[in-house]
């Protein structure tokens, strides 16, 4: 089994993700996840597969991949299991401050030169 991330979510999983990864539907997904419509978090369970730390109930269910590794190896009994973690691409936010810190680097080494 492969695991691959999805790179707009920085890393974390979504539904469709863990659903393709593990070759379940999505309905199965639900009931494998640790949710409670009671509780926002509810505590770690080592028999379900538990989804990252939301704000708001109405959050997104986003999964780390090496906890989607962990319930396909100790839960579902998948033996072989790689995870794969793709680098997003950079956003216009990030372009920019690539190129503010690549400014202030070469302002910096001016400077340097000069004194």
């Amino acid at each position: 089994m492969e695991t691959e991330a999805g790179s707009e979510q920085n890393g974390l999983m979504d539904i469709e993700a863990v659903q393709k990864t593990l070759n379940r539907s999505r309905a199965s997904i639900y009931r494998y996840a640790n949710t409670d419509p009671n509780a926002l978090n509810p505590p770690y369970n080592p028999a379900l597969l538990n989804p990252e730390l939301r704000l708001h109930k109405d959050d997104v269910l986003l999964f780390h991949p090496n906890e989607v590794a962990r319930f396909a190896r100790d839960v579902l009994k998948i033996k072989q299991v790689t995870i794969e973690v793709r680098e997003a691409p950079p956003t216009p936010t990030q372009e920019l401050l690539q190129a503010i810190l690549t400014e202030l680097q070469s302002i910096h080494q001016l400077l340097k030169e000069r004194s």
